[in-house]
């Protein structure tokens, strides 16, 4: 199984303990185009890492919508074009998908979108104020699916702390995987979080603002059926 956002956390089952981070680094094939955006664009939407508050990256108010593991960067750009309204943040690690996400930007000339090409987690904890998001969304995380692997998952308990220490009151997470058996564990974490509140029943049909995904379609194709879970932050 993989993700759309590409988000993976180490492979490592030697017994001593690391630092967690939301992804492992994988080699990825760059085409002319996607090399051209990250020499010639990014510096134009790349978040700076030394600033202290993410809001700080973008030239006007608004809310804060924060995806992690954006991978090709699809559904972001197409959220960013829906949604003019609010501000995104993209935290991605992967070259090929910030390339592709900051050339489609640039044709369709958005702005309300920056990217931190960085770890997810360092991101939240340094650049993140208490309270400061409107929104966090991530779309299938990898669930590794092998029990041996299950520590490996980005969700759990402590992440969605951080994650609900970072979001406003009454603010949103909007979770989705193909992965039945890592949808129940999302809720388990979730239940496990006492300033999380899960608004499903227990899943949610896909929200109007979430577009389908390419690995959504894969596991539709695989016969999968697709989990949305929404949690807000209690007040």
């Amino acid at each position: 199984m993989s993700g759309e956002d590409e988000v993976r956390s180490p492979d490592d089952d030697s017994g001593h303990h690391r630092r967690v981070r939301s992804f492992v680094h994988r080699p990825g094939r760059l085409t002319p185009a996607q090399q051209r955006a990250l020499e010639d664009l990014l510096p134009a939407y790349r978040i700076d890492p030394d600033i202290p508050d993410l809001r700080q990256a973008f030239e006007r108010s608004a809310g804060l919508v924060v995806e992690i593991g954006f991978g090709n960067g699809q559904a972001l750009a197409w959220m960013a074009a829906q949604e003019p309204e609010k501000n995104f943040a993209g935290i991605e690690v992967h070259d090929p998908g910030v390339g592709r996400l900051l050339n489609a930007l640039d044709d369709a000339g958005l702005d309300n979108v920056r990217v931190a090409k960085a770890d997810a987690v360092e991101v939240l904890e340094r650049q993140v104020l208490a309270g400061s998001l409107d929104e966090v969304r991530i779309y299938f995380p990898d669930p590794w699916p092998k029990k041996r692997h299950h520590k490996r998952r980005l969700i759990q308990p402590p992440f969605l702390d951080l994650i609900s220490a970072r979001l406003k009151p009454g603010g949103l997470l909007h979770l989705a995987t193909d992965w039945a058996p890592y949808a129940e564990w999302m809720l388990e974490a979730i239940a496990a979080t006492p300033a999380l509140l899960n608004l499903g029943d227990p899943y949610v049909d896909r929200p109007t603002w979430r577009p389908g995904t390419h690995f959504e379609k894969r596991g539709l194709k695989r016969g999968h059926d697709i989990f949305d879970v929404l949690v807000k932050r209690a007040s």
